[in-house]
């Protein structure tokens, strides 16, 4: 509540805030109707301690007052303060497992923008400070409200077996921090989003607590989701566009700002460098230890020890949000220059009126059903609809570059993925269905096959290469079409083969359907062969033509040429398909 600073016994929460430069905490969320409160109230202290560290109501003190004066006992004046069961129940001997013994009785939930969004904050005028928080602001309430409304489940019966939706929706007490703790402080804009477990439930308005896997499993999902709002709009107000950055060879890319110099974010991410000084020691113990190269999991559980074992203590010494700006920007001029800081938005513009010339706002459906579908098979196998969706916000993120996107555009996205190209792979999994991404009837089989191996190269350098095969595939497929002068729509083709197996999540009307039956392989030679008979009477039509006019001028008949001139595509070739652009043109 007071960031990263030290708040000395005796003083005020509002005053150690105001010494640590910290805005003071809001609440958000359309739970707090519930509670009598109201979305933007200050956080007092005593809120925070009894609904956050008691599960109590945030006004019991009031409510216990009314109560005893009413005649109830101090005991049944303070059950009524209690919002579901009451954490003295972990305290019973009763409970030997740890798990019960400690209460859980809040989510913390960080969101923070990219590196270069940060540098534009902190290195920038107060006026782009402001929109970005703003963004930020916006970005991040619309991702609660999609875990309140899509995501969020309140337990019930024994055991918790029994899942339901929240009635209200949640509460939460956001925090808004300004920087790092790198030993030498660094701008770090992010908000500590505190949800309390304490929900009701939508049949009998009772008190009980979230499911913490429910919540937990779409974390990613809520990460691409504010990403792609926050680029949104970052874009919408200050024009500014969005461009890939590979931070490790072979993993997936960062969206950042284009136009941002990239040694700022060296000079920003002085914790990540620290991190990677401590990684290389940990994986030679790892491989010492093992006799092999640590995993993918393996890596990431290194990282995080690295991480701990560099965390510096938190520092003593209290600043302002307008010293950290003023601090920072010496720093970068100091490193970089002036021209390098004081030029950043000018930049900014030039590289987005580049990045707006080159990609156009246009989602091919088609070609991000593929994508999603090739990206999350190959590095997971099987999955389920929260690995799709955060796949398909990536994409989107990718193609439109800040652009705004339809409304359910993501769920349309996941929702052609699992009518058409997946099969169950379990009770509760589901993986891509092969047949239908490469019918039998042609030689694609070949492609998918060896990238989905376990090679050398990373999962997502493969799972990029399937996703480029099918691109390509679908490239061709729409040549094809456009070969038989057919008025179909652009959309890739899906052979028409039967399944053995049920379709998962087929309930219902498949709306906005946008693929369609595969043109075979006979259909495109038969189309070939009329193109190439109505080819070849067109030029020999022509050419009588030229001798009866060569005939009429007395001109000298000239032999026919052998081939066609060099500017002129012969029936019936095809183009070599090009690689996929995440469905842009």
């Amino acid at each position: 509540m007071v960031g990263d600073g030290h708040r000395r016994a005796g003083t005020p929460l509002r005053a150690a805030q105001d010494e640590a430069g910290v805005p003071p905490g809001v609440w958000k969320g359309r739970g707090l109707a519930a509670l009598g409160l109201a979305a933007g109230d200050v956080v007092t202290e005593r809120q925070a301690e009894l609904l956050l560290g008691e599960g109590r109501h945030p006004d019991a003190d009031r409510i216990e007052r009314k109560l005893l004066a009413q005649g109830k006992s101090p005991a049944q004046a303070r059950r009524a303060t209690v919002l579901g069961r009451p954490i003295e129940h972990n305290r019973s001997p009763k409970t030997d497992k740890a798990k019960e013994r400690t209460p859980w009785l809040a989510f913390d939930l960080t969101f923070r923008p990219p590196p270069t969004a940060h540098l534009a904050w902190a290195l920038m005028d107060d006026e782009h400070r402001l929109v970005l928080e703003l963004c930020d602001d916006i970005a991040r309430d619309k991702t609660l409200a999609w875990l309140e409304e899509s995501v969020a489940e309140i337990r019930s019966k024994a055991g918790g077996k029994q899942r339901a939706r929240v009635k209200d929706g949640l509460i939460v007490a956001v925090f808004r921090h300004y920087e790092s703790r790198a030993t030498e402080s660094r701008p770090l804009l992010h908000t500590h989003a505190v949800v309390s477990v304490r929900a009701r439930r939508p049949h009998d308005g009772k008190w009980g607590n979230l499911s913490a896997d429910s919540l937990m499993t779409h974390i990613v999902a809520a990460d691409t989701l504010y990403t792609l709002l926050l680029m949104e709009e970052v874009s919408a107000r200050l024009g500014w566009a969005w461009e890939p950055r590979a931070v490790t060879p072979g993993r997936r890319p960062v969206m950042e700002i284009a136009g941002i110099d990239q040694r700022l974010i060296g000079w920003q991410s002085t914790r990540r460098q620290q991190i990677e000084d401590a990684l290389p020691v940990l994986t030679a113990k790892y491989e010492e230890k093992h006799g092999h190269e640590p995993g993918e999991r393996a890596a990431y559980a290194l990282a995080c020890q690295a991480a701990d074992q560099t965390r510096p203590p938190k520092r003593t010494e209290l600043l302002s949000l307008t010293e950290l700006r003023t601090r920072w920007r010496t720093s970068a001029i100091r490193a970089f220059g002036a021209c390098t800081v004081y030029r950043l938005a000018e930049r900014a513009r030039a590289a987005a009126a580049a990045v707006w010339a080159r990609v156009r706002p246009v989602v091919d459906i088609t070609l991000a059903v593929v994508d999603v579908v090739a990206v999350v098979y190959v590095m997971r196998g099987a999955f389920k609809r929260h690995h799709l969706l955060a796949e398909a916000r990536r994409h989107l993120s990718y193609v439109l570059r800040g652009r705004p996107h339809e409304p359910g555009l993501d769920e349309q996205i996941v929702q052609t993925v699992i009518d058409d190209y997946t099969r169950p792979a379990s009770r509760r999994m589901m993986t891509a269905d092969l047949r239908a991404l490469y019918p039998r009837d042609t030689d694609d089989q070949a492609v998918l096959r060896p990238l989905t191996r376990n090679r050398s190269a990373p999962p997502y350098e493969r799972a990029r290469l399937a996703a480029g095969a099918l691109a390509a595939r679908v490239h061709a497929a729409r040549r094809a079409e456009r070969l038989g002068s057919r008025t179909r729509p652009r959309a890739v083709a899906v052979p028409d083969a039967s399944r053995p197996h049920p379709r998962p999540c087929r309930a219902g009307r498949k709306d906005g359907r946008v693929l369609e039956p595969e043109t075979g392989v006979d259909t495109v030679e038969q189309t070939r062969q009329t193109l190439e008979a109505a080819a070849a009477k067109m030029a020999a039509t022509i050419q009588d033509s030229r001798r009866a006019r060569e005939a009429a001028h007395g001109l000298r008949p000239q032999p026919a040429s052998a081939t066609a001139p060099p500017h002129t595509q012969q029936p019936g070739t095809q183009h070599t398909p090009g690689q996929s652009s995440g469905g842009v043109a």
